[in-house]
């Protein structure tokens, strides 16, 4: 290859390289000025947006802000849809539809979608994709198109420090109890008591936590080792390094 091809090669590799670092400043600061937050709520004018509660950038549906409530330190993921009613602009009273307790985390594209009251309790994780409804399809007219048949609605609640896996739905009605682990795809329905794990479609109780015999049936992993008090991220990551060391001269 000739020499000025050469030359022409490597001027167009670093001007790529220039432009992709470029490029993701400019997104970095687009993620950045576009998140919403109690400071910054753009449009978005919700009935309480708590402290350190942070909407990512870019948002997905969003309706019906004046009857939702967010807690504080909740993070809102990438494209999640959060809407309260069927529609936007509509007076739905004076009582709050949609609440997200302290601490709340939404994976990327999740939807929580409240024409009725829908309730999720402090400290519930969701991974991403989940879909939290209390609207459901009827059907009961054979005659009729599904879509066009008035929807039936019941109230959901999910109480505190529950799991919710990748993908899973909860269906209106759906009452889960304390830290309850939804497993990733479920589809719940009805009643789940404290301290369960769930999964299926529809989902079914799979373990539960009794008082004087543990988790039934038992788990098959150890507990994980707590990180002791007072340890902090720098000798954490000390250790990791000097992990790594060991590891690779092994």
């Amino acid at each position: 290859m000739p020499k000025n091809r050469n030359s022409f090669s490597s001027l167009a590799l670093r001007r790529r390289g220039v432009m992709s670092r470029v490029v993701h400043r400019v997104w970095a600061w687009v993620q950045e000025t576009g998140a919403v937050t109690a400071q910054h709520p753009g449009r978005l004018r919700f009935r309480r947006i708590g402290t350190g509660t942070r909407l990512a950038f870019p948002q997905g549906t969003i309706f019906g802000e004046p009857w939702i409530e967010l807690g504080d330190h909740c993070i809102i993921g990438e494209q999640v849809t959060l809407t309260a009613g069927l529609m936007p602009d509509l007076d739905l009273g004076s009582e709050t539809v949609l609440t997200l307790g302290n601490g709340v985390v939404l994976g990327r594209g999740s939807h929580v979608i409240a024409d009725t009251t829908v309730s999720i309790g402090s400290d519930t994780y969701c991974g991403p994709y989940v879909y939290i409804t209390s609207t459901n399809h009827s059907y009961d007219d054979p005659h009729e198109p599904v879509g066009k048949q008035w929807p039936r609605m019941e109230p959901v609640e999910i109480g505190p420090g529950c799991w919710i896996g990748t993908g899973a739905v909860i269906l209106p009605g759906a009452r889960l109890g304390r830290n309850v682990v939804v497993a990733a795809g479920a589809v719940v329905r009805g009643e789940v008591p404290d301290h369960a794990v769930v999964a299926g479609a529809p989902a079914k109780v799979v373990r539960s936590w009794d008082p004087e015999k543990g988790w039934q049936p038992p788990l098959r992993t150890p507990a994980p080792v707590p990180i002791p008090e007072g340890v902090t991220p720098e000798q954490l990551a000390a250790v990791a390094l000097l992990l790594e060391d060991a590891a690779e001269g092994a």
